[in-house]
């Protein structure tokens, strides 16, 4: 079993990345929103709602998110699965989930329950949920395979599992357009947090994530069936479906 892991472009033990990713967060978490809107130019807002969209989640249904940090998901999940329905925002990080608690409310919303837990320890009974989600934190985890293997002993016979991830844009031009404005993201860190360090490593751990078809290929190897893909914004994300 490998004793390393990437975090960023270092290579570091693989029981300290965690807590390596929880510091990333911990420093950025209040301004987590502002700052995703000024990276992707609002574009993550449409990303998400289209997540939800393209989902089959009814009413009645029982959805986690994961990762699910300040609850841009869990808002609309929540709407779509009605009274009859329950959604648990998950998270690893308490200072995300303080601010998705926050924001939820804000939403007028108060019956979404949230756990923090990691994704590879998920604290739920197996065939428990029609639909979990993670959006932007699969590639932050340390095993990805393990992470996988929770997601689908706990989803239904028939559950979906829906990744919303940065991936690899698949046009030329755009791809040089893209990686120009990926080298402003650490300074507009810088700008709007006060802090380049956590953007830097934000950036260089979505240029090591794996691209889309080894992504489908991790789910098929992890047990999921009917696994596919589509690119937004011509690959610089992709919502994989399993």
């Amino acid at each position: 079993m490998a004793k390393t892991t990437h975090f960023g472009y270092r290579e570091v033990d693989v029981e300290k990345k965690q807590g390596l990713v929880r510091e990333v967060f911990d420093s950025v978490a209040g301004k987590y929103d502002l700052m995703n809107d000024v990276m992707s130019l609002g574009t993550h807002r449409l990303w998400k709602n289209y997540t939800i969209a393209s989902s089959n989640v009814t009413k009645g249904d029982h959805v986690l998110d994961i990762a699910g940090g300040t609850g841009d998901l869990a808002i609309k999940f929540r709407k779509k699965v009605g009274a009859s329905g329950k959604v648990i925002l998950s998270d690893i990080n308490n200072s995300m989930l303080d601010d998705g608690r926050r924001n939820l409310i804000n939403h007028g919303i108060i019956d979404v329950e949230f756990v923090q837990a990691n994704a590879e320890m998920l604290p739920f009974e197996d065939n428990t949920f029609d639909c979990v989600s993670i959006a932007f934190g699969l590639r932050n985890v340390t095993n990805k395979d393990i992470a996988l293997q929770q997601m689908y002993r706990i989803l239904k016979k028939g559950g979906t599992l829906l990744v919303l991830e940065f991936s690899k844009v698949e046009n030329e031009i755009l791809n040089l357009l893209y990686q120009k404005y990926s080298k402003l993201i650490p300074l507009f860190g810088k700008i709007v947090v006060g802090n380049s360090e956590p953007y830097e490593y934000l950036i260089k751990s979505i240029t090591k994530f794996i691209n889309q078809e080894e992504l489908i290929d991790l789910m098929k190897k992890n047990k999921f069936e009917v696994c596919s893909y589509r690119n937004l914004s011509g690959g610089i994300v992709a919502i994989h479906s399993g």
